[in-house]
């Protein structure tokens, strides 16, 4: 059996460019969304390309779905080499009109689906003293924004998770990287809702997904007498 890549938040842009990416590195690539049937297309082209897949529908948040899932991928794939935490959440809304449930449900899908995902993990790749965790933030990881309080505190406390993982998990042979996304990203969101935005794909001005899912794939392979905790990427025309 071949080693599994996770990828909890496989969309049809980031999480399932970075999914394809691991297949074709050599692992099965596992897709991971609330449902499976949206993971369909994505699967067909990992296969299509030669690579192997498994897709399976869980929400990160039940904790229940959680460790079956990764006790389906060791015991039908192989060890988990690779997880990754892709969930966005990004939902603006000011802080005036904010209620309590949006934000408990943004902090759950960033931040406890995390937790979740990265215990999960760690209790897999620990005993074997390998394995490679990463979480992607955003721009709102670092500073919070107007109208972003919710999703901010979520990527902030999901920045904070990946810290004391790495704290903890590094010296046990875990690599733990956060990578943050400060831009916007070749997406049909950013397409249909920001036309000015997406027009600047021809000159490079948004991040490609495929540039991003090389990025995680390096980081998997990094010597761990060099290893990256906190990677930023961002379109060359973006101010910071």
């Amino acid at each position: 059996m071949s080693g599994a890549a996770i990828v909890i938040g496989a969309g049809d842009a980031t999480g399932g460019a970075i999914a394809a990416a691991f297949a074709r590195d050599g692992l099965t690539a596992v897709p991971v969304r609330r449902t499976a049937d949206a993971l369909e297309p994505l699967a067909a082209r990992i296969r299509e390309e030669g690579g192997q897949c498994l897709a399976i529908g869980a929400d990160a948040r039940d904790e229940d779905q959680m460790v079956a899932l990764f006790d389906r991928v060791e015991a039908d794939v192989g060890p988990v080499e690779v997880a990754v935490f892709n969930i966005g959440a990004n939902s603006p809304m000011g802080i005036l009109d904010e209620t309590s449930r949006r934000y408990r449900k943004i902090w759950e899908l960033c931040a406890l689906g995390g937790f979740l995902t990265a215990r999960e993990a760690a209790r897999r790749m620990v005993p074997r003293g390998r394995g490679t965790i990463l979480f992607t933030g955003a721009t709102a990881s670092i500073r919070g924004g107007a109208g972003f309080a919710a999703f901010s505190g979520g990527k902030h406390a999901l920045r904070a998770l990946a810290q004391s993982c790495a704290r903890e998990l590094g010296p046990r042979g875990v690599h733990v990287a956060h990578v943050v996304i400060d831009g916007a990203i070749d997406t049909d969101f950013i397409r249909t809702q920001f036309p000015e935005r997406y027009a600047l794909k021809a000159e490079d001005g948004i991040l490609d997904p495929e540039a991003i899912a090389a990025t995680y794939v390096m980081l998997h392979h990094q010597e761990r007498s060099a290893w990256t905790h906190e990677i930023d990427l961002r379109p060359w025309q973006e101010k910071f």
